[in-house]
């Protein structure tokens, strides 16, 4: 199992991944959105999205769980 954490302070602005979806490295989970700008938060393994931790509209902080993928 691999966390994925958020890199800065942001909103999440979509999720793009559903639990339980096959993911590939690289594959766009979700997008933050910080001081107007976007960025996509990637696999950073291939496996399966085991578990989403945030909603659309979210406050995240640096560090925070924000899925967990679980590798094959």
């Amino acid at each position: 199992m691999l966390d994925v954490r958020a890199e800065l302070t942001a909103t999440v602005w979509k999720v793009v991944a559903e639990v339980g979806t096959a993911v590939a490295a690289g594959d766009e989970l979700l997008i933050l959105e910080s001081m107007k700008m976007e960025i996509p938060v990637t696999a950073p393994e291939g496996g399966t999205l085991a578990e989403m931790h945030v909603a659309e509209g979210d406050s995240v902080a640096e560090g925070d769980v924000l899925a967990v993928v679980a590798t094959s």
